[in-house]
C-alpha cells in the first residue's frame, strides 16, 4: 500500500488525550493515516481512514522522504491485506525531530525504529 502526504502531524504526548502519543496524516487522495499508543499500553493502534487495528508489534523505517510500515501476518488486516504500507512525505525539515521522539514512544516496547535522518 502507497499514500503521499504533504506532512506528518506528530503529538508526542497529548495532555487533553491522557498523554496519548500520536501520529498522522492526510494523503492526496483523501485517505487518513492515524497511529496512537497510551503510555500505559503494551499494543499500537492503526487507523485508516475509519477502520481501527489494535497491532502487537510493527517495524517502521523513517526518512526525511519516507515512512515505512511493516506489520506482523496476523495484523495484514490492518493494511487491507498488505504487509506493508508506505508513506512519502515532504514534512518539514524542522518538525522531524518532533516526528521521531513521538515515533519512539509509540514503538518503545513494542516495535522497531530505524531512523535514517
Amino acid at each position: 500500500m502507497h499514500l503521499k502526504t504533504e506532512q506528518f502531524l506528530a503529538t508526542p504526548c497529548d495532555d487533553e488525550e491522557d498523554n496519548m502519543a500520536t501520529l498522522c496524516c492526510f494523503a492526496s487522495n483523501g485517505q487518513m493515516f492515524l497511529l496512537t499508543r497510551y503510555p500505559d499500553e503494551d499494543t499500537l493502534d492503526l487507523t485508516l481512514d475509519d477502520a481501527p487495528s489494535t497491532l502487537d508489534g510493527l517495524s517502521v523505517t523513517f526518512s526525511p522522504t519516507r515512512l515505512l510500515l511493516k506489520v506482523a501476518p496476523g495484523d495484514r488486516d490492518a493494511l487491507k491485506g498488505d504487509e506493508q504500507l508506505e508513506i512519502e512525505h515532504a514534512t518539514p525539515a524542522s518538525d522531524l525531530a518532533e516526528v521521531i521522539e513521538t515515533l519512539r514512544i509509540l514503538l518503545q516496547g513494542t516495535g522497531e525504529l530505524i531512523v535514517e535522518v
